[in-house]
């Protein structure tokens, strides 16, 4: 019977959710180190009580753990959303271009900011990591109708917000 406590088990979890797990942290709260220390400590957690955890239901504990960890952190603390400086290297666009590109940039991450929280991550881990609205509604405990809601009142916020979404 495989088991979590049994090392290749436990290291195929993780090779398969870490990733995922430190996104949906990091696109929640914002805050890349953080996300990194929480899903660090969920996979300990999940080490510490692998004889308690079935593998199939490894993945939604560590979901869980690392939210509830990263809550535990932030406590008071508001946080702003950082993302990644995406400024890719431009060789012959012109200033005006640049200039364009450099405003639009900072609106979409004002409105993006702007977005609930459910909404923001939900929008995220569907356009820039790819996840299925299923995936999305089995990491936020919620169904796919939810997710599709929140996609539906995101978008519409960031149209009108953003001209050419």
């Amino acid at each position: 019977m495989n088991n979590v406590c049994e090392e290749q088990v436990f290291s195929s979890i993780f090779k398969s959710n870490s990733k995922t797990i430190f996104n949906y942290i990091y696109y929640k709260f914002g805050n890349e180190e953080k996300a990194h220390d929480a899903v660090q400590e969920a996979f300990v957690k999940l080490w510490e009580n692998c004889a308690k955890v079935m593998p199939e239901k490894a993945k939604s504990y560590l979901y869980t753990v690392a939210n509830n960890l990263y809550l535990n952190v932030l406590k008071a603390e508001k946080v702003r959303l950082k993302y990644a400086d995406s400024s890719l290297e431009h060789t012959n666009e012109s200033p005006e271009f640049l200039m364009e590109e450099k405003e639009y940039k900072q609106k979409l991450d004002k409105a993006l900011e702007d977005l609930p929280e459910n909404q923001r991550t939900t929008f995220l881990l569907n356009r820039i990591d790819g996840k299925k609205y299923a995936e999305i509604a089995e990491m936020e405990g919620v169904s796919v109708k939810a997710i599709e809601k929140r996609m539906h009142l995101a978008l519409k916020t960031l149209r009108e917000q953003i001209d050419g979404i």
